[in-house]
């Protein structure tokens, strides 16, 4: 939210091209020339303006390729006197621009899911479009011409933060602030771009000066949330009339399903379906993985009685194969609850009323809807499961990936500890002088 508490979108747009909030958690694009433009001015020969204010609908890639391919054109040559051509369009081939645009093309990009796109398009504006010198942008630069010795120094220079005067932002302890975590993801966003490209085009794209960069992390870990920020946010959440929220919050938790999957791709026939009554599907779209997790044990007993219980309460009376989660007031134009995710699949309208709860309950700032899926996962690592338990459950490929998510916690420590000990053999008589300094260690 920003400070009127109107809602925000990273994706970039073309010169004169606004967006507004509409009803439904939809966005309105629009194209409005300046208004000296509109206006007839005494003595100009050029007469009136081509292009008008123009409502170009709720769809963002229709809207930027109408203002792309015909209003910006026509205004170009309208403001020029035709200097600018209009037939040629697009960035020229062969610069960083191009590289963009045909990755935006490709089925690897096309797959990905909004956030991701939107995240990668915000690091492509920040690379693309830093000034150099000579006052062109890097994105107007030949491939051949981008090389280590111009990306090492433009990742050192995008680093530190400004304040609107340009005066370098310090830290509490007098340190300069840093932008890391977002020049990191630019930075791989664009060297993803790179070798996506380069495997189409090898004659035109050179070796990637974005790999093998050695970018040094933040250091930031996402907060895990415990579980008795779980039970109060599900309370907070029931208490605002927002029982789907937290519901989904108890989901990502025990079935430890990712944010956009549960809202965009978790379906009403995934949880206990015709004729597999006692399980959920879980589909984690991230690594392609999917599993069928068991809601009973043998002797019948549910194994997610309070989840299970909110469950059953969503989809009763429901039918058809709908999303699972919708919100939870019924929309005045449709007549019915509407999905959370747009149909591009933001989810701003679930972000803000999620971020009400976390604040009505108290809970510190750091902790996001992710931090809840961190926490069961963590959970899991204090219960004395084994990694392959664990990925049986999480579905990660690697062993190698759970340590981003299950925390070591001083309480698997000790039970490690305690295990170790366990299983060693008992003492012999020739480690007496080494039992007693042992126990003379433990009475201290």
């Amino acid at each position: 939210m920003t400070r009127k508490g109107r809602r925000r979108s990273v994706l970039p747009l073309p010169d004169y091209t606004r967006r507004k909030p509409l009803a439904g958690g939809r966005w309105g694009y629009y194209f409005t020339p300046p208004s000296w433009a509109l206006k007839p001015r005494e003595g100009d020969d050029r007469g009136p303006c081509p292009v008008n204010c123009e409502a170009l609908g709720t769809d963002y890639d229709a809207a930027v390729k109408r203002v792309e391919r015909v209003l910006l054109p026509l205004f170009d040559s309208w403001r020029t006197r035709g200097l600018v051509e209009l037939a040629p369009q697009g960035p020229r081939k062969g610069t960083l621009e191009w590289l963009f645009a045909e990755y935006r093309g490709t089925l690897a990009y096309q797959k990905l899911a909004p956030k991701v796109r939107a995240l990668h398009e915000a690091g492509f504006a920040l690379i693309g479009g830093h000034r150099l010198k000579d006052g062109r942008r890097l994105g107007e630069i030949a491939l051949k011409s981008i090389d280590a010795a111009v990306v090492d120094p433009l990742y050192r220079k995008l680093l530190p933060m400004h304040d609107k005067d340009g005066a370098p932002l310090l830290g509490p302890d007098g340190t300069p602030r840093e932008r890391r975590t977002t020049v990191n993801h630019a930075m791989k966003s664009c060297r993803r771009a790179w070798n996506v490209v380069a495997r189409l085009h090898r004659n035109e794209v050179p070796p990637n000066p974005f790999a093998g960069m050695g970018l040094i992390s933040s250091g930031g870990m996402v907060k895990e949330a415990t579980y008795a920020d779980l039970l109060a946010a599900v309370a907070q959440g029931d208490a605002m009339g927002l029982f789907s929220l937290g519901t989904a919050l108890m989901l990502t938790w025990e079935w430890l399903q990712r944010e956009q999957h549960i809202f965009t791709r978790f379906e009403l026939a995934h949880y206990r379906p015709r004729g597999r009554e006692r399980e959920v599907f879980i589909v984690h779209p991230k690594n392609g993985e999917s599993v069928w997790i068991p809601l009973f044990d043998a002797s019948g007993a549910a194994l997610f009685p309070e989840l299970m219980a909110r469950m059953d309460r969503l989809k009763a009376n429901r039918v058809g194969n709908g999303l699972f989660f919708l919100r939870d007031w019924i929309d005045r134009r449709a007549g019915v609850p509407l999905p959370w995710a747009t149909k591009k699949g933001a989810l701003d309208l679930m972000g803000v009323k999620l971020r009400a709860i976390l604040r009505a309950t108290g809970i510190e700032r750091a902790i996001t809807f992710t931090s809840f899926r961190h926490g069961g996962l963590t959970e899991l690592g204090d219960s004395d499961l084994t990694d392959a338990q664990i990925r049986a459950v999480s579905r990660h490929k690697s062993s190698k990936v759970l340590t981003r998510y299950v925390k070591r916690t001083e309480k698997q420590i000790v039970e490690a500890t305690k295990k170790r000990r366990a299983g060693r053999p008992a003492v012999s008589g020739n480690d007496v002088q080494f039992s007693a300094i042992a126990e003379k260690g433990e009475r201290r």
